[in-house]
């Protein structure tokens, strides 16, 4: 069993104020690239997303596999082995990503496997009723889908996809293992200069809390947008 003495436990060192308030431009310098990352990660994992839900729905064997596929191996492996390979492997092949973009890939790819699953459901809670209608309009396959069934299962697929995106927006700390000067990355190295791990990681916490409560209230206000096609 754990024993702990708390007579022990300097808590003065737990979080120095003054070292948190010196350090904090500089680990505000992480968020731009924070911002960076996840923005343009989620912009890809919605465009490919997309793409893989309708494959993943296709009755064409030769579409549905491939779909399949890709969406269990990206969500049946680690993202931060997954970043490795793009930023350490992919040399050994001649191709050398950037940090930032081998995170901006990395994140993409792999966020795209869980929203093609959102969308994949979102567009099959419509009624089959709607297409049989649009096609006795005569209206084309992406008429109907642009028209009448993507702005129905838009409203579903709100609040998932923004969790999707607050814990993209999270797991960008993991581009710190490959050298992307994010919040955490930036909170490391002042770790290291000042062997005061507890105040920066903290400090870092601190920093992405309000990025995601500005996010929330966003998804709030979409969700209340789309709600008025209820």
């Amino acid at each position: 069993m754990l024993s702990v003495d708390v007579r022990s436990i300097n808590f003065e060192k737990f979080f120095v104020l003054d070292r948190a308030w010196d350090s904090l431009p500089f680990i505000l310098e992480g968020v731009p690239y924070t911002l960076l990352v996840a923005v343009i990660g989620m912009a890809i994992g919605l465009i490919l997303g997309f793409f893989l839900a309708l494959a993943r729905s296709s009755e064409k064997r030769l579409l549905r596999w491939p779909a399949r596929l890709y969406i269990s191996f990206m969500r049946g492996t680690p993202v931060l082995v997954y970043l490795f390979v793009l930023y350490f492997g992919l040399p050994i092949l001649g191709i050398t990503l950037s940090a930032v973009l081998a995170a901006i890939i990395g994140f993409g790819t792999n966020s795209a496997a869980y929203i093609a699953e959102i969308n994949r459901s979102s567009l099959a809670s419509v009624a089959k009723g709607q297409w049989e209608s649009a096609r006795a309009l005569g209206l084309s396959y992406w008429q109907t889908m642009r028209r009448i069934i993507m702005p129905q299962a838009v409203r579903i697929a709100v609040p998932p996809l923004s969790n999707v995106f607050l814990d993209l927006l999270k797991a960008t700390s993991l581009a710190a293992m490959i050298s992307v000067p994010e919040i955490l990355n930036k909170a490391q190295v002042v770790a290291g200069r000042t062997n005061d791990s507890m105040t920066l990681y903290i400090l870092a916490a601190l920093v992405y809390w309000p990025l995601t409560m500005v996010f929330s209230f966003l998804q709030d206000r979409l969700e209340k947008k789309y709600s008025k096609y209820l």
